[in-house]
């Protein structure tokens, strides 16, 4: 989406442009929803012409990295279904791809339509850059959407050899193999960053089920996030960062917008970001850019599903996180005290002087304030009068006789 023939741009956490996200984006362009047509059987339909929505543009401060970084000359390679290069919104910005999966439709076409909603959001986003399809799955709506991690490892290895230097694989597998481990070794070897979706279990059964090549360390995984900054029920497993990934305006296959739901979408806007990132720091080694989108994104609730927060492309940008060679730097925590036993008994002593002292103190000011009362009410010290002592007989007097009669004699 090229922000010159719009007034709005992409759509991402933070808020940054995304030419797909507003009516006034597509009304300008006149985009007609069968502009371009997607070759096959039961393709999906074109999208509207029009989408009053764009939440994750103003989530992501699209507007703010106009100005910073664009994307140019960085090369983006999206492992999908393929991408339709007619799309007026792609136009001039798909380079030529390559098939791994043994499809029969031309690879600058897409039936499907999720290899062009991902490349819709990254070139919103960063509308400098350039798309290199890559097909990893049978580009079949009735088809298995999760590749074989084989197909995977071949879709990274050509888009290697194609000069990509960001991989957006935005259909993970769910099962691991070497051949998949030893392609995102290479290629990050290569300076390549890699970015993967995260599956959404269908169940709780399938909560535990991890996704690859999101499950690696070199590999960012990525999770959703809606306009409301809550992830779904279900969130897989591997999340590093979150990204707006519900209802999201982006581009469709055969022309036109369409709001989608998934991860595929939500690691597109990360691919974004690690794009913005390498055209404003050329330098940056591929480590040292993942850890620049993770160090600096914003902070999230500490549940499960958020990873280590919401991806934050102004502030990966124009962040310094790195120290001068890629890396964050690692957390500086205080200095141990031992704690001797002589410690702790002059701790102890220090303390009841401590106490000593303070109540001497509150004995003074507690006699000064009585002082100042007494004062007040005119009172004079001085020595108290003797008490009077009672005077008593020198001699008892005679005995009473309680059981005497009234007449004074005694029984």
């Amino acid at each position: 989406m090229d922000t010159t023939a719009m007034t709005g741009r992409r759509t991402r956490i933070g808020g940054r442009s995304m030419a797909i996200a507003v009516a006034a984006v597509v009304g300008a362009l006149g985009i007609a929803p069968g502009a371009s047509a997607a070759p096959g059987q039961n393709c999906a339909e074109p999208g509207e012409a029009k989408i009053d929505a764009f939440w994750p543009r103003l989530a992501l401060g699209a507007e703010a990295l106009e100005p910073v970084a664009d994307g140019s000359n960085v090369k983006v390679a999206v492992l999908s279904t393929g991408v339709d290069a007619g799309h007026p919104l792609l136009d001039g910005k798909v380079r030529a791809g390559v098939d791994v999966a043994g499809a029969v439709t031309p690879i600058g076409q897409d039936c499907t339509g999720s290899g062009t909603q991902v490349a819709g959001v990254i070139t919103d986003l960063a509308p400098g850059v350039e798309i290199v399809p890559v097909r990893t799955v049978v580009d079949d709506p009735a088809g298995n959407p999760n590749p074989g991690p084989a197909a995977i490892a071949r879709g990274i290895t050509a888009a290697v050899q194609r000069g990509a230097r960001v991989v957006v694989v935005a259909a993970p597998a769910i099962r691991d193999d070497e051949s998949l481990a030893d392609a995102v070794r290479a290629a990050v070897d290569a300076n390549v960053v890699v970015i993967s979706a995260v599956e959404v279990p269908r169940d709780e059964a399938d909560a535990g089920q991890q996704s690859f090549p999101a499950a690696y360390d070199e590999v960012i995984g990525v999770g959703v996030v809606d306009q409301f900054g809550a992830v779904p029920g279900l969130q897989g497993r591997s999340v590093d960062l979150v990204a707006p990934g519900i209802q999201v305006p982006t581009t469709q296959t055969g022309g036109g917008l369409v709001e989608v739901s998934s991860t595929g979408v939500a690691a597109g806007f990360v691919g974004a970001a690690a794009a913005l990132v390498r055209d404003r720091r050329p330098g940056l080694r591929a480590e040292g850019v993942r850890r620049q989108l993770i160090a600096t994104a914003s902070a999230a609730p500490a549940t499960r599903g958020f990873g280590l927060g919401v991806v934050d492309p102004v502030a990966a940008v124009t962040g310094l996180v790195e120290a001068g060679k890629g890396q964050a730097p690692s957390p500086v925590s205080a200095p141990e005290v031992p704690d001797t036993a002589a410690q702790v008994r002059a701790r102890n002593v220090a303390l009841a002087g401590s106490g000593v002292a303070l109540a001497l103190v509150g004995a003074v000011l507690l006699g000064a304030a009585a002082v100042r009362r007494s004062r007040a009410s005119r009172w004079r010290p001085a020595l108290t009068a003797p008490l009077e002592a009672p005077s008593e007989p020198l001699e008892p007097g005679p005995p009473v006789m309680l059981l005497d009669t009234a007449a004074g004699t005694t029984r």
